[in-house]
């Protein structure tokens, strides 16, 4: 049986309908025996979330229920220190797998920005990085755009599933054209998220009333937290 582990990190503020694609894409791609989806915390010296840890995760666990093989996990939540994913990556090391096991997930418009990450560039021989495509940002225009990295850069499937070293696996996949920032302002200005993140999750937004009214000194246009450099979590 594989051990084929895929990995989807992110802020999760909140999670939507394009986490999920990317996630099931690389998992249909790749084969994943475990898609394992990482919230990530936030700094202290860092703007918060918009929703606490306790709602980003529960609707990370709503969102992974009944998926085949998908867990919602706490792992960076129950640690004072960033969201490195690097980090993340040595800790499921240290569980005993191999790097080659390990496929970190990520759309092609958050990898474009790899370079700026914390330990770049040893963070790729942590792990394969199964790179799905987004909306306005296709895989095939990665080996251009990040021309050092294009000798790494496969298409599953085939013999380098079985490669010695760590990959970066690039899936064309379509993907819902959404994000965790269009879906706060669509609910701060009263409209409807239907089909824009999964039904429970949506159902949970609206239970505890997420995202209805900004916080003082908050505006529907203020980003909840910087870009993702340095590695942080951040998928949007």
């Amino acid at each position: 049986m594989t051990r084929r582990i895929g990995i989807l990190g992110g802020t999760f503020d909140p999670i939507h309908s394009g986490h999920v694609d990317v996630g099931l894409s690389a998992q249909a791609a790749l084969d994943l025996r475990r898609v394992f989806v990482v919230t990530a915390n936030v700094p202290p010296h860092r703007p918060q979330p918009f929703a606490s840890a306790y709602h980003r995760f529960a609707m990370a666990a709503i969102a992974v229920n009944g998926r085949d093989g998908w867990r919602s996990t706490d792992l960076e939540l129950r640690v004072l220190t960033p969201s490195y994913t690097s980090e993340t990556l040595k800790r499921f090391l240290e569980r005993g797998y191999a790097a080659t096991e390990l496929f970190f997930v990520i759309g092609a418009d958050a990898f474009l920005d790899i370079g700026s990450w914390r330990d770049y560039p040893s963070i790729l021989d942590l792990a394969n990085f199964a790179v799905v495509s987004r909306p306005g940002y296709p895989v095939d225009e990665l080996s251009h755009r990040l021309p050092r990295l294009a000798s790494r850069m496969v298409r599953p499937p085939g013999d380098s599933l079985a490669a010695l070293d760590p990959m970066i696996f690039l899936i064309d996949a379509q993907t819902a054209d959404v994000s965790s920032t269009a879906i706060r302002r669509r609910l701060a200005a009263g409209e409807s998220i239907a089909g824009l993140v999964p039904a429970g999750v949506q159902q949970h937004i609206e239970q505890h009333g997420l995202y209805s009214a900004m916080p003082p000194g908050r505006r529907v246009s203020d980003p909840p937290q910087p870009p993702a450099a340095g590695g942080l979590h951040g998928q949007d």
